[in-house]
């Protein structure tokens, strides 16, 4: 694979995310685009680290950042099941009743 190749699957991975960042109420579903456009960012810097110098330390600092990706996710998804249950609803524009 080239390194456009890479590249621009990687732009299109962000740019799924972000319009569904940006399209959704949901909060699942916002947190679903972040994720995407997390991983265009993670494709791109592991692709242009593998094709500038194929040293495999950069290939995993990417792989502890995915690990640091993966639990943040769990704790917003923990957060929105708290939401949904306490209030019954999942919509960002009612998150701010989280406060106590």
């Amino acid at each position: 694979m080239i390194l456009e190749t890479v590249l621009l699957v990687a732009a299109a991975l962000f740019a799924v995310g972000l319009y569904g960042a940006l399209s959704q109420q949901v909060v699942v579903m916002v947190m679903m685009g972040l994720e995407l456009m997390i991983n265009g960012v993670i494709l791109a810097l592991g692709g242009l680290w593998w094709f500038l110098a194929p040293d495999p330390s950069g290939q995993v600092l990417l792989l502890v950042v995915v690990a640091a990706m993966t639990v943040e996710m769990a704790m917003g998804f923990a957060v929105a099941t708290l939401l949904h249950r306490q209030a019954g609803h999942d919509m960002t524009d009612m998150a701010t009743e989280l406060r106590r």
